[in-house]
């Protein structure tokens, strides 16, 4: 019988392997991809935000209502307990003007190569094109290059990610396996379709920069993106939860600017100049926030300084699950003991974004994950020694 197995090599998954490593325990690793740590290096792809700098009380605000128990592992392994983990690794850091943190080659690779040294120097074994298929009684089930295995463990840690990004691995296959103990699968961080007018095509790829959004009671200062096939970016994923759930997204083309500032910089005379150009002129829009003003505003009313102050953006709903960076859903946490275990599968240990929780892009969600994954790699391993 294997000592512990950990299913999916993702942070969370990775993390998992290396704490049960380090309490003695011999770990084989999982995964069902042709290497690990897919959608991590993606995640790298254009800077690996790994955590957010901020004290904890903060830090734990950004994630909005949590069970007592998952704040309590977040909390064990925050963001600066994640900034001297990566320097442990020799992975030198860097924090920017909005507290993100970044390695300071920017690329998740560096990190993952050392990650991977150290758990094999820990002795975890590694096994990739291994496809879980559930249980054989208290056995678990693989489909492998080598064909079927049925394996036994003292403990089992799964981390199999949540539901996009199939390609990278995360396709939520597992569900299945999990029967009436998960919530479906939704999009998280995620864009939003948006059918543009024919003028707005000159304007895709272009950002959206110096507004404010809200959707509910959430607002955001971030940029946005206009995209072929909507409306993206990190002050759209900021927004997501709300948006998708039902509140409509409202767009402060001119944060700074008081209605009765607005009010009276658009009383100036027009003369002969289009509303256009009378609009760019006394409010100093850019062509982005005049073509949005245009794209949702037309007819313009009498009184325009309100609507420039909350232009609704209406939307068709999010993007489809598989193209969001994350995903809700997952193992229920009223399925789940406090150290993560299944309640109705002793020694089976959950981790990631696999479970029905929802954390916010800017170095959150990776740092959430390899808490989680922290957590069940402990308990897996105490409760394997118990055995």
């Amino acid at each position: 019988m294997t000592q512990l197995i950990v299913i999916g090599a993702g942070p969370a998954g990775l993390m998992a392997a290396e704490m049960a490593a380090a309490q003695g325990q011999r770990v084989t690793l999982i995964d069902a991809m042709p290497s690990v740590g897919r959608k991590f290096l993606m995640a790298g792809k254009s800077g690996l935000n790994l955590t957010k700098n901020e004290d904890m009380a903060r830090y734990l605000a950004a994630f909005g209502p949590l069970p007592a128990n998952l704040r309590a592992i977040l909390a064990d392994f925050g963001p600066q307990d994640v900034m001297r983990w990566a320097e442990e690794l020799d992975q030198p850091l860097f924090t920017g003007s909005t507290g993100r943190v970044f390695p300071v080659a920017m690329k998740a690779s560096p990190l993952l190569r050392a990650w991977l040294a150290r758990l094999g120097a820990a002795g975890v074994t590694v096994q990739t094109r291994w496809r879980w298929n559930g249980w054989r009684g208290d056995a678990l089930l693989f489909d492998t290059p080598q064909g079927a295995q049925v394996i036994g463990a003292k403990a089992v840690v799964l981390a199999l990610g949540g539901g996009s990004w199939a390609r990278l691995g995360s396709d939520g296959a597992w569900q299945q396996y999990l029967p009436d103990i998960t919530a479906p699968f939704a999009p998280a961080n995620m864009g939003f379709v948006v059918d543009w007018s024919a003028h707005m095509t000159r304007h895709l790829g272009a950002p959206v920069k110096a507004v404010a959004m809200s959707a509910g009671a959430a607002t955001t200062r971030g940029e946005c993106i206009i995209s072929a096939r909507g409306i993206e970016g990190g002050g759209i994923y900021a927004l997501s939860r709300a948006i998708r759930d039902g509140a409509p997204l409202v767009m402060d083309l001119l944060p700074d600017w008081t209605l009765a500032q607005l009010r009276s910089a658009l009383a100036k005379p027009r003369g002969k100049a289009s509303m256009t150009n009378h609009l760019r002129k006394v409010l100093r829009l850019d062509p982005v926030r005049l073509a949005l003003l245009a794209e949702f505003g037309l007819p313009y009313p009498d009184d325009l300084a309100p609507l420039i102050k909350a232009l609704p953006i209406r939307h068709a709903g999010p993007r489809p699950l598989d193209e969001a960076i994350s995903t809700a859903g997952g193992v229920r946490l009223d399925a789940l003991s406090d150290d993560l275990m299944l309640q109705q599968r002793p020694g089976v240990f959950c981790a990631g974004e696999m479970l029905d929780w929802e954390a916010p892009t800017g170095g959150y969600l990776i740092s959430a994950c390899m808490a989680t994954g922290r957590r069940a790699g402990l308990a897996a391993a105490d409760y394997a020694k118990s055995r």
